[in-house]
């Protein structure tokens, strides 16, 4: 009998090598695997279209996602995730010094308001350095990633053919928030002082993890395949096992929702904070449609 195909968009982490590698195989379905660069390209069309059956998504897509009642769900595993203090820069050029204290009346650039790591920036900029949002000019360069949203009044478009990386360096604005794109070039510098370290002091503080992407299905699979939904939550689970971390590293991708939990309802938190979504979501609601056939294993 002819098993089953699953189109999957997914990045080449050391969680998902042993599955893309084919080291990992099922025999109830095969992944068919969509190596997508940059991943975020696969967000939009998996949130507006329910492109692939399986897909790496951006927390903050998935939240407005869920808000506008798009047919995908929540699987309880993080593929990515990363300290971000260090991902507010300015230039040198054009700025002996930008902290923090000297952000308000500046422009700063993020690719859209709604990015993950833009709305993490955003609550590290506000609780740990007191700074008032709405005094920021925020310069965006792409729509969200769902039609629906409508960015607050404090958001402001770039003009169209712009880019933000040359922006900052023609010191069209005053800082970028970036993320896998960060420059090596000794004039960018960070804008948050001593950030590996901030990043980490953080996490010993709080316990929590910034998460970036998760693992999302269609609907329709949790619907008539839950039997799937609950080999794929395995596979991964598995793929996860085999990298194993080095000695005193901190488990940047958890799996399963007591790992999990904390963290999300700090990113539903923010989510509201910064207007991203009308309204806060109880982490119940959000594993609602997969709990159940995962919690079967």
């Amino acid at each position: 009998m002819t098993i089953p195909t699953l189109s999957t968009a997914l990045k080449r982490y050391p969680t998902t090598e042993a599955l893309l590698s084919g080291k990992l195989v099922s025999p109830q379905f095969n992944f068919e695997f969509h190596e997508i660069e940059p991943i975020h390209d696969a967000f939009k069309p998996m949130a507006r279209e329910q492109r692939f059956d399986v897909s790496e998504m951006a927390i903050f897509t998935f939240l407005q996602a869920y808000a506008y009642k798009k047919p995908i769900a929540l699987l309880p595993v993080v593929l990515a995730s990363r300290f971000q203090h260090g991902c507010i820069v300015y230039n040198t050029d054009f700025h002996n010094e930008l902290t923090p204290a000297m952000l308000p009346g500046k422009k700063i650039g993020v690719r859209a308001y709604t990015q993950t790591t833009g709305a993490w920036v955003r609550n590290i900029l506000a609780q740990e350095h007191g700074l008032d949002l709405e005094s920021v000019q925020w310069v965006i360069f792409e729509d969200a990633h769902l039609a629906e949203y409508k960015e607050p009044s404090f958001v402001t478009r770039a003009p169209a053919g712009t880019k933000l990386l040359p922006m900052l360096m023609s010191g069209e604005i005053d800082a970028a928030i970036l993320g896998n794109d960060l420059p090596d070039d000794p004039k960018i510098k960070a804008v948050i002082p001593d950030a590996p370290n901030a990043g980490r002091a953080w996490h010993e503080r709080t316990g929590l993890l910034p998460i970036n992407h998760m693992l999302v299905v269609k609907n329709d699979l949790m619907r008539f395949r839950p039997d799937l939904v609950r080999e794929v939550y395995k596979m991964f689970k598995q793929s996860k096992e085999s990298a194993a971390l080095a000695p005193g590293a901190i488990d940047m991708r958890p799996v399963g929702y007591d790992a999990i939990t904390p963290s999300l309802e700090l990113v539903i938190q923010l989510a509201y904070e910064q207007k991203i979504i009308p309204t806060r979501f109880s982490i119940d609601e959000l594993f609602a449609q997969t709990r159940a056939a995962v919690e079967g294993l």
